[in-house]
């Protein structure tokens, strides 16, 4: 049975599947949390000793605080053959209890001294131990048992538990690899949470896969970025807010641009990266930015090529193994790779999700009749294959005036504007239109916010005419989750 750490797996005398002798391999630091450390040998250890004390688990609840303990706590659920199901630490008490009911964890694990809601009382707690160590126990859960459980946001309703395989992360990650080019030699920076795939999966599993490293900020800064990327990590992962903060810090910073430049990869995911936010990162740092998109429900589906064009404001081409289309609403293949014909992405792959826990039918509704994921993300294909994102389906494509517009052009273009610190860009019902298109601004300058009529021509002039905003918001601030999503939604309240 493969394992899916083999930095983990490699007995004495064996070459590791990573490249490196076993013995360098135990020797390496594999996680580093603040001042905090554990190398292969000893992830293996203490992850080796949890694994033991959970056979049989099946479903174990993860309290996915940003510390060293939750790594190995994850690693060690994945070594017993059992699924983990990563608990949003800031969740509140009726979203965990509705997760708990629904995954029914036979206990939960926490680092030593965490504090746990009353929401998770029932359940058994373990505290992990980074200090123990026992031997990693023989691999027996196949490729289709499931790895993780990842609880989705939940905006139309009770948030459902994605059921990922471990032949899922298996193939994102090695996907990933080709993709980026990623070896045993890299060492990963980030400050994502850990209950999410793109902290945890990409994050924290992706470096051990390898045999790399990573080091986790606990607390995103610029400092902490501009320290260990100084202090030879290769690798930064992101969300777009991380990267705003990074560009605004870089022309008051040069030892952050110098950091940035010696990185051989900065990534971005989780949401789109503002085009404005690209160009000021490379004309500062010489480096740019590439972006990927994935979901829960399929992990990763598409990435810019480490050895390809990085171009702003686009998603790349299909990984390796994954099948990418656009559909029209009636489910038509769009054909046309001209970068104007809007659709909606489907995938299929080994990187997909099983089910919903609990939920056929919403499983059933997730997939087509051949077998492809209805991701509900609009795009389109540039005539090289590369994809670009124009927006959700039900919050980001607007129909006005007898087209489809992608709310995402227009943001990234009101964003260019001097005057505008955020924006977002939503649809409303019109009369006359079908829908209008509004946008919603948070000006640089609270006092002197630039004027609706010359947002809209700003627009007019980069876009097309029947792309400029009708109706202009100011706020002081758009309402964001904890990856930094803008969540439409809530708009609609304010």
């Amino acid at each position: 049975m493969s394992s899916l750490f083999p930095a983990l797996a490699d007995g004495p005398g064996e070459r590791s599947e990573t490249g490196v002798p076993p013995d360098e391999v135990r020797g390496r630091v594999a996680l580093r949390f603040g001042a905090r450390s554990l190398t292969y040998g000893g992830l293996a250890g203490a992850a080796g000793a949890l694994a033991g004390r959970l056979a049989g688990a099946g479903r174990v609840a993860v309290w996915a605080t940003p510390e060293l303990e939750t790594a190995v706590a994850v690693t060690g659920v994945l070594l017993a053959g059992a699924a983990a199901v990563p608990l949003n630490p800031k969740s509140g008490e009726k979203e965990l209890a509705h997760i708990v009911s629904d995954s029914a964890p036979t206990l939960v694990l926490a680092a030593p001294g965490a504090e746990l809601p009353d929401a998770l009382g029932a359940l058994e707690r373990l505290d992990v131990d980074a200090d123990a160590r026992a031997a990693v126990p023989e691999q027996t859960a196949g490729d289709a048992a499931p790895a993780l459980i990842v609880y989705t946001s939940g905006t139309t309703g009770p948030p459902k538990g994605a059921v990922l395989p471990r032949r899922a992360l298996a193939t994102t990650l090695d996907a990933l690899a080709d993709a980026w080019q990623w070896t045993a030699a890299d060492v990963l920076v980030h400050g994502l949470p850990l209950f999410h795939v793109h902290g945890l999966v990409l994050g924290t599993l992706g470096p051990l896969r390898r045999g790399g490293g990573v080091r986790h900020l606990g607390r995103f800064s610029t400092e902490g970025v501009a320290r260990e990327l100084t202090a030879g990590a290769t690798m930064l992962f992101g969300v777009p807010t991380m990267y705003h903060r990074i560009a605004e810090a870089l022309p008051d910073d040069p030892e952050l641009a110098e950091a940035l430049g010696r990185a051989r990869l900065l990534v971005s995911g989780s949401a789109a990266l503002p085009v404005h936010d690209h160009e000021r990162i490379a004309a500062a740092t010489g480096r740019r930015v590439i972006e990927r998109y994935g979901m829960t429900e399929t992990l990763m589906n598409t990435s810019v090529r480490a050895d390809g064009e990085a171009r702003a404001g686009t998603v790349g081409v299909p990984l390796p193994g994954v099948e990418l289309r656009l559909v029209e609403e009636d489910g038509t293949p769009i054909t046309a790779y001209d970068g104007e014909s809007v659709g909606e992405i489907q995938v299929r792959g080994a990187n997909l999700f099983t089910e919903y826990l609990n939920r056929p039918e919403a499983t059933a509704a997730a997939f087509t009749a051949d077998g492809f994921f209805r991701t509900g993300d609009m795009a389109v294909r540039e005539p090289d294959g590369y994809v670009r994102i124009v927006g959700r389906k039900a919050t980001d494509l607007i129909k006005s005036g007898g087209y489809k517009i992608g709310a995402g052009e227009i943001e990234n273009a009101l964003l260019e504007h001097p005057g505008v610190r955020e924006a977002a860009v939503t649809g409303e019902p019109d009369a006359d239109l079908g829908e209008r298109i509004v946008a919603w601004i948070v000006p640089a300058d609270p006092q002197a916010p630039p004027a609706a009529p010359e947002l809209a021509d700003h627009v007019a002039r980069r876009l097309a005419p029947h792309k400029r905003p009708r109706v202009v918001r100011y706020l002081d601030a758009l309402p964001r989750n904890d990856m930094g999503k803008i969540m439409k939604r809530a708009l609609a309240d304010v």
